[in-house]
C-alpha cells in the first residue's frame, strides 16, 4: 500500500515542481543598487535622526517628504504620454487622441535625425527619419505638429535634451509667436541636457562645451521672457537606463544642473531668478521601496544644494521638481502583458515618492512603438492610481517607516560620495573629459547583464518561467507606413527649392555673426529669426557649430552652402 502510494502513474501532477514553488524564498537579499537588506528594521536603524532638521513636514525644509504641504489633495500630479512618430501630422493626430482620454500635459519625442540634428534628406538619416519620434526639420513641421492645440492652455513637453534643444524649443516658441500668444504665458518644459545626451545620442552631436553654452541660452532668454516655462529637465533617466544604479543616477544628475548653474551664474544671472525652474526627469525602477527611497533622497540633498553650495535664497529655489518615466529598460518583450504589471508598480512608486508629472511606459514598447490601445492603458494606469487607489489622499504614507527613513540615508550618503569625487575631478564636464563617466557606465551595464545571466537577478519571462516566444503582440503591433519616411524626405527637399534663399542666406549670416560674438551672447532671437524663413535644423546647428570649430556636419558628410 505503501509503495502504492509513491508511484506516480500517468496522468498524475508531477510534485516536485509543486514543493520547490511551495517552499520558495527570496534568493537576492539586496536593493537594485546592491545595498544588503535586513531581516527587520527597528527604532535603532534611525538613530540620530532628527525630525525637523532631517525630515519635516511636507513643505517644509529639506523637503524629504514633499515640496507642498498638502501635496496631491491640491492638485494630482501632471498626468502625461509621450507620443512622436512618424511625420508631423500623425503625431499631431495621436496627441489629440491623447487628450480625448484625459491626459493633462503633453509630451512629444523627437526622431533621431532631429536630435542629432540633421534633416531628413541626410544621408545618415535614412531608416531613422520618424521612426522612435516625430521628425522636426523645419519650422513647418512644428507648425503642422501643433495644429489645432491651443498653447496657452497646454502644457508641453518639447523632448529634446540634445545641442538641437534651442532650435526645437525656438520652433515651438515661434509657431506661438506667429499666432499672437504671449510666450510670457506659455507652459511646459524643454528637456535641455545635451551634457546628458553625450551619452545617449552621441558625442559627435554634443560636444561638451558647446553643449553647455547652449543649455544655458535657454536658461538665460526664459529667464528675462518666459516665467512660467521650466528651463531645463535634466535627464537623469536616460543615465539609469545605462544600467547605473540609484545613487549614481542622483549624483550624476546633480553634478549635469550643476554644470548649468554655474554657467548661468557666470552669465550675470541670479540663481534665484532661475533655480525654481530647473527639473529634473527620474526613472522611477521596479525595486519599490529603494526608488521612492531614492525619490526622497533627491529631495534633501538637491535642497540642501542650493541652499549651501549655491546660497539660494528663496525656498522656491530648493525645491526638487521631477518628472518620472517609468522605466522602459524593465520591461521585456517576453509576455508583453506582464509589463503593464511592472509599469503599475513603477507608477505606484513615482506618486508615494511625491512626483510632479509621470508618464507611464506602454506594455509593447520592447516590440514597436506604442498602439493607440497600449497608450490607453498606460494613461489609465495613472487615473486608476489617482481615482481609485486612494494613495493620493496624504502626503509621504511611507515617511517614518524604519526601512524606507534608513534606506533614504543611505542612498543619500553614497550619492553624495559620488558627487564629492566628481567634484574632486573639477566637476562633471571634467569627469566627462576624463571619460570616468563612460567607465563608470561601462562597469555598471556589464555588471546588470553578468547578474542577469547568472540568474542572480532574476527577470520573469526572460531567466525564469520563460514560455513559448510569442511571435505578435496581444493588442497588434503599431507599424509606420513604409512610404512615411520618403514622403517627409520629399516634403524637406521641396521645401528647400521653394523658400525664399536670399533671406535664409541673409538669416543664416546674421545667426553665424551674432555667434562670434561668445558665449555670452544667447542666440534664440536669431535661431529664431532663421526658423522664420524656414531655415533647417541641419543648416542652423551646422552654423552654429563651424563658429565653434566643430565640423559644419556631425557625421562629416556634409558642408555648409553658406
Amino acid at each position: 500500500m505503501g509503495d502504492s502510494v509513491k508511484t506516480e502513474r500517468k496522468g498524475d501532477i508531477k510534485t516536485d515542481g509543486l514543493m520547490e514553488a511551495y517552499f520558495e524564498k527570496p534568493k537576492r537579499l539586496t536593493t537594485w543598487s546592491g545595498f544588503p537588506v535586513k531581516d527587520i528594521y527597528t527604532p535603532a536603524d534611525l538613530e540620530g535622526i532628527d525630525y525637523k532638521r532631517d525630515l519635516a513636514n511636507a513643505g517644509e525644509y529639506p523637503y524629504t517628504r514633499g515640496i507642498h504641504s498638502n501635496m496631491y489633495r491640491g492638485r494630482y500630479w501632471t498626468i502625461r504620454e509621450g507620443s512622436g512618430y512618424a511625420r508631423a501630422a500623425d503625431t499631431n493626430k495621436r496627441l489629440k487622441f491623447l487628450a480625448s482620454q484625459g491626459v493633462g500635459g503633453f509630451s512629444i519625442f523627437r526622431d533621431l535625425p532631429t536630435v542629432w540634428g540633421i534633416d531628413a534628406d541626410h544621408p545618415m538619416a535614412e531608416g531613422e527619419v520618424g521612426v522612435s519620434g516625430v521628425n522636426l526639420t523645419s519650422l513647418k513641421d512644428m507648425e503642422e505638429l501643433l495644429d489645432g492645440i491651443s498653447l496657452d492652455r497646454v502644457s508641453v513637453a518639447l523632448l529634446c535634451a540634445s545641442c538641437l534643444a534651442p532650435v526645437v524649443f525656438s520652433q515651438y516658441i515661434t509657431v506661438a509667436e506667429k499666432r499672437g500668444i504671449d510666450i510670457a504665458k506659455l507652459r511646459g518644459t524643454i528637456a535641455n541636457d545635451p551634457l546628458h545626451s553625450r551619452y545617449c545620442y552621441g558625442k559627435p552631436s554634443n560636444p561638451i562645451d558647446l553643449s553647455i553654452k547652449l543649455a544655458v541660452d535657454i536658461i538665460e532668454f526664459c529667464t528675462k521672457n518666459m516665467p512660467l516655462w521650466n528651463t531645463n529637465s535634466v535627464n537623469a533617466y536616460d543615465m539609469r537606463e545605462t544600467g547605473l544604479n540609484a545613487p549614481e543616477e542622483i549624483a550624476f544628475g546633480f553634478g549635469i544642473a550643476m554644470e548649468y548653474i554655474n554657467k548661468a551664474m557666470e552669465r550675470g544671472l541670479d540663481v534665484d531668478d532661475f533655480a525654481s525652474r530647473i527639473s529634473f526627469y527620474f526613472s522611477a525602477g521596479i525595486d519599490f521601496f529603494e526608488e521612492i527611497a531614492k525619490l526622497r533622497a533627491a529631495r534633501r540633498l538637491w535642497a540642501k544644494i542650493m541652499k549651501e553650495k549655491f546660497n539660494a535664497k528663496k525656498p522656491n529655489s530648493w525645491k526638487f521638481r521631477f518628472g518620472v518615466h517609468t522605466a522602459g529598460s524593465s520591461l521585456v518583450q517576453n509576455q508583453p502583458l506582464n509589463n503593464i504589471i511592472r509599469i503599475s508598480i513603477e507608477a505606484l512608486v513615482a506618486v508615494l515618492g511625491g512626483v510632479q508629472s509621470l508618464h507611464c511606459c506602454s506594455y509593447d514598447e520592447p516590440i514597436a512603438l506604442p498602439s493607440e490601445e497600449s497608450q490607453r492603458i498606460a494613461v489609465r494606469t495613472q487615473q486608476i492610481l489617482a481615482y481609485e487607489t486612494g494613495v493620493s489622499n496624504t502626503v509621504d504614507p511611507l515617511g517614518g517607516s524604519y526601512f524606507v527613513e534608513s534606506l533614504t540615508n543611505t542612498i543619500e550618503e553614497r550619492a553624495i560620495e559620488f558627487i564629492d569625487e566628481i567634484d574632486k575631478m573639477g566637476g562633471m564636464a571634467e569627469a566627462m573629459r576624463r571619460e570616468w563617466i563612460d567607465e563608470k557606465i561601462d562597469e555598471a551595464a556589464f555588471q546588470l547583464q553578468k547578474e542577469i545571466d547568472d540568474k542572480e537577478r532574476l527577470v520573469v519571462g526572460v531567466n525564469t518561467l520563460s514560455t513559448k516566444e510569442e511571435d505578435e503582440s496581444p493588442g497588434g503591433i503599431h507599424s509606420i507606413p513604409p512610404e512615411t519616411e520618403q514622403k517627409q524626405i520629399a516634403n524637406v527637399k521641396r521645401l528647400k527649392e521653394t523658400r525664399d534663399a536670399d533671406k535664409v542666406k541673409l538669416a543664416i549670416m546674421n545667426l553665424k555673426e551674432k555667434a562670434k560674438m561668445g558665449e555670452k551672447e544667447t542666440l534664440i532671437p536669431y535661431i529664431m529669426e532663421a526658423l522664420k524663413t524656414y531655415a533647417t535644423i541641419g543648416e542652423i546647428q551646422g552654423t552654429i557649430r563651424e563658429v565653434y570649430g566643430l565640423s559644419y556636419d556631425p557625421f562629416n558628410m556634409l558642408k555648409s552652402p553658406y
